[in-house]
């Protein structure tokens, strides 16, 4: 596989990880992968939508009811695993899906209930991805203070992690905060990308969300 130059595009060298381990407890609505979106569990349209944008492959870590997902969802053509510890928060999901991809690989790592999720949004991050760095998709909120073309960008996912960051973001790791860590303690890594015409950048988080669904 080539080399990326550092200013090109990154797919020829990126696995997508979804992250859909969780239970979706707040939300009261079982596993939040098998959530229905436009026909098809969330899970199946959010790795598609990571391979669409240009990842090499996906891999996808399933948890919370992993049979019952797993046969709900066509997940065919992706790498499939499950997540024995998903309880303890989605860092060990997080963990789970670096270990089982190679190590030369860049990440980028997706939530599975951000159902806004673009091919143009994978697309526009593997493109501006820079070697040595962290790449992330930023939002200008509806709800923000001063929203509008002036609200200030908001951080989010999905998340382009450099195949030379893996191993220290990964020692900063714990409970559900995945790399938050390493993110506030090193923002001059951190490249941010605005993503605010492909979607607002929203999760699932709570039963009044209907729309993001749609």
């Amino acid at each position: 596989m080539g080399e990326s130059n550092g200013t090109g595009s990154a797919g020829n060298r990126t696995t997508g990880v979804v992250l859909a381990a969780g239970a979706g407890t707040r939300l009261g609505l079982g596993p939040k992968a098998m959530l229905p979106y436009r026909g098809r569990p969330l899970v199946e349209a959010v790795a598609a939508t990571l391979l669409d944008g240009g990842c090499r492959e996906v891999v996808v870590v399933l948890g919370a009811g992993a049979t019952d997902v797993a046969a709900a969802a066509n997940l065919d053509g992706y790498r499939v695993v499950s997540n024995a510890l998903w309880e303890s928060g989605m860092g060990s999901s997080f963990l789970l899906g670096n270990q089982v991809v190679d190590a030369a690989e860049h990440l980028l790592i997706a939530l599975v209930d951000q159902p806004g999720l673009t091919p143009e949004t994978v697309r526009r991050l593997l493109a501006r991805h820079q070697r040595g760095r962290i790449t992330a998709a930023a939002y200008r909120r509806r709800d923000s203070p001063g929203a509008g073309e002036e609200a200030a960008l908001l951080r989010g996912h999905p998340l382009l992690i450099d195949a030379s960051l893996r191993e220290a973001v990964c020692a900063t790791v714990t409970g559900d905060a995945g790399a938050r860590g390493f993110l506030r303690s090193h923002p001059d890594l951190v490249d941010e990308v605005d993503c605010s015409d492909q979607s607002t950048g929203e999760d699932v988080d709570t039963p009044d969300q209907p729309g993001l669904l749609q």
